[in-house]
C-alpha cells in the first residue's frame, strides 16, 4: 500500500495477529500510525479480558497544523462503546488508546464521566455558517433519560438523541457543567412525576431545561448554531415535527441526527 493515503479515498488494514481488529484510514496517515493503533487497543482489549472485534477510523485532514481525528468502536460485553478523540498527527492515535483503555476501566465500574472533559476541545465558537454535510438517519431509543445518558457515555458522545418514553417526545441529553446531565424535550418542561421525585441520571442530577425546543427548518438551525457559537443545537424540525440534533464536526462543519422513518 502507499505509504499515504489520499483525502478522498479510505483504506482498510487488519493484521493477521489480530484479525478481528480493523483500521480505515482517511487521508494522509503514515503507515507507522496504522500499526501503532493495531498493536496498542489489542493489548488494551487483552488488558480487559476482551475477545471481540474492534473498529479504528484514522482521518488525517490535507493541513498538517490540523488535528487527527481517531475514533475506535468496541463492545463491553454487550454493550457497543467508542471514543473519539483529537491530536496532533503521530500522537493522536495514542490519546485515543489511553482514552479507550480509561473507558472500558470506568464502564466495567459503572463510574460516570466527569464533565468538563479536558481531553475534549470545545467546539463552541462563534462562526460564519456552516454547511450540513452530512445526515444520519437513526433508530431512536425508546427510553428513560437514565437510559438515553448510559448510551451518550458509553459511546463518548457531547449529547444524544432518543424519543422520551415519558412523554412520547423526541428529546436530547446532554452533559452539563460541572457534574450532571440536562433533559430538553420537544414540549414538555417538566411532568407531574419531575415536580414530586429527585431528578437524577445514572447517579448524577439531572435538571429538565425549562423551554421547548425551537421550532426551526435545518438552514435555519445551522444560522442559530453558528451565529450563537453553540456545540449543538437540538430543534424540531418545521416540516417532519420531529427532534433533530445537529453538532459541529472537528473540521468546523455540520452534522444533523434526524430519527428513521418507520416502515
Amino acid at each position: 500500500m502507499n505509504s499515504l493515503q489520499s483525502l478522498y479515498s479510505s483504506e482498510h488494514w487488519s493484521s493477521a495477529a489480530d484479525p478481528e481488529l480493523a483500521v480505515t484510514t482517511r487521508g494522509a496517515v503514515p503507515p507507522a500510525d496504522v500499526t501503532r493503533a493495531v498493536r496498542a487497543i489489542g493489548r488494551v482489549l487483552r488488558r480487559h479480558h476482551l475477545d471481540v472485534p474492534a473498529r479504528v477510523r484514522v482521518t488525517a485532514p490535507p493541513d498538517l497544523d490540523e488535528p487527527t481525528v481517531v475514533q475506535a468502536n468496541v463492545r463491553l460485553h454487550d454493550t457497543p462503546t467508542r471514543v473519539q478523540v483529537t491530536g496532533p498527527r503521530g500522537f493522536a492515535v495514542t490519546f485515543a488508546v489511553e482514552r479507550l483503555d480509561r473507558q472500558l476501566s470506568r464502564l466495567a465500574a459503572n463510574q460516570s464521566r466527569a464533565w468538563p472533559d479536558p481531553a475534549r476541545p470545545s467546539l463552541a465558537k462563534v462562526t460564519e455558517e456552516r454547511p450540513i454535510i452530512r445526515r444520519k438517519n437513526c433508530p431512536l431509543l425508546t427510553g428513560t433519560p437514565s437510559e438515553a445518558t448510559a448510551v451518550m457515555d458509553a459511546m463518548d458522545y457531547e449529547a444524544y438523541l432518543f424519543t422520551d418514553a415519558e412523554t412520547g417526545e423526541d428529546a436530547i441529553v446532554h452533559w452539563r457543567d460541572p457534574f450532571g446531565v440536562r433533559l430538553v424535550r420537544q414540549w414538555t418542561t417538566i411532568t407531574p412525576l419531575e415536580r414530586i421525585r429527585p431528578l437524577s441520571a445514572n447517579s448524577l442530577p439531572l435538571t429538565v431545561h425549562s423551554e421547548p425546543s425551537p421550532l426551526l427548518s435545518e438552514s435555519e438551525a445551522a444560522t442559530r448554531l453558528c451565529g450563537a457559537g453553540l456545540p449543538f443545537l437540538f430543534f424540531t424540525d418545521v416540516e417532519t415535527r420531529r427532534g433533530h440534533l445537529l453538532y459541529r464536526r472537528y473540521d468546523g462543519n455540520l452534522t444533523i441526527v434526524a430519527p428513521a422513518e418507520k416502515d
